[in-house]
């Protein structure tokens, strides 16, 4: 799944090759990505594309005078960048195409989406507030005002353990399961933690950890084609999806905690005094 790194990757690639370009064509291949139905997708067309932003995982692009063409990839969606789009319409089918994207110069992106699971979604909007996953969101961990003291104020009375705080968007926007096993390695934390636990270190631990681990890979990231940004994601994690892996701390082996649709990787050693985690479905702790 694209998380803050990613997202906001893509959304300087698009700053680069969509701003002052017109947009001529939006496509819908698969209608059930479509979550508005007003303004309609033709709302779009004809309009100059004038920003791209970020919202947590959400891209929004602006046109002028007209509404905003706001993207959410979900877990299996990505951002297919062609300097050249095919000829003619795309036709609707089982693959994974979902909506593609036309500009004047004859240059474009598709969304896809594979797998079965469709969770793609692309809101058309005067306001990208008037977006529910948007409204809801809580502050962004990058910004100027995300200090220490805002954590804290966010973790005090949480009686959720720090994966599930981490990866609450209305509490912290843009962390998935990917960058919050990343978080939690850095700051040598377990993942079942209780997150209104940690003291004025651990909190300070934390909060340095969610900072340098989210600007790493936003810089990574920077300037790497969009074809190239899942590869390079998956490059620089330490932990996640490396279960069996040795750790590159300390060397020991990563470890995983599997649950109905997910997992979460995490090194014994560095996080959680040596003790091996068990499967949640089983048993909080092997003993």
């Amino acid at each position: 799944m694209p998380e803050l790194p990613e997202v906001e990757a893509l959304k300087d690639f698009l700053t680069e090759h969509l701003v002052g370009h017109e947009i001529v064509r939006v496509l819908p291949v698969a209608i059930s990505v479509l979550k508005t139905y007003e303004p309609p997708l033709s709302a779009l067309e004809g309009r100059e594309v004038t920003a791209v932003r970020r919202y947590g995982k959400f891209l929004d692009v602006r046109t002028a005078d007209g509404p905003h063409l706001v993207t959410h990839l979900a877990r299996a969606g990505w951002l297919h960048w062609k300097d050249r789009l095919p000829d003619g319409p795309p036709r609707p089918g089982k693959g994974p195409l979902a909506l593609r994207v036309a500009l004047e110069t004859g240059a474009g992106f598709d969304l896809t989406e594979a797998g079965t699971q469709k969770r793609l979604a692309v809101y058309v909007v005067t306001d990208p507030q008037e977006v529910p996953g948007v409204a809801r969101l809580g502050p962004d961990p990058l910004a100027g005002d995300f200090d220490e003291r805002r954590l804290a104020e966010l973790l005090a009375g949480e009686r959720r353990q720090l994966k599930g705080a981490l990866r609450d968007q209305s509490l912290i926007a843009g962390v998935g399961n990917a960058y919050s096993d990343e978080i939690l390695h850095a700051a040598k934390m377990s993942p079942f933690k209780l997150a209104a636990s940690l003291s004025e270190e651990e909190t300070a631990r934390l909060y340095a950890a969610l900072r340098d681990t989210l600007t790493e890979a936003v810089e990574r990231s920077r300037g790497v084609a969009a074809g190239r940004l899942k590869a390079e994601k998956k490059s620089g994690l330490r932990v996640h999806g490396r279960t069996g892996e040795p750790c590159p701390v300390c060397g020991d082996t990563i470890r995983e905690v599997s649950f109905a649709d997910s997992s979460l990787q995490y090194c014994p050693t560095c996080q959680t005094g040596g003790k091996p985690l068990a499967d949640r479905r089983l048993s909080r702790l092997l003993k």
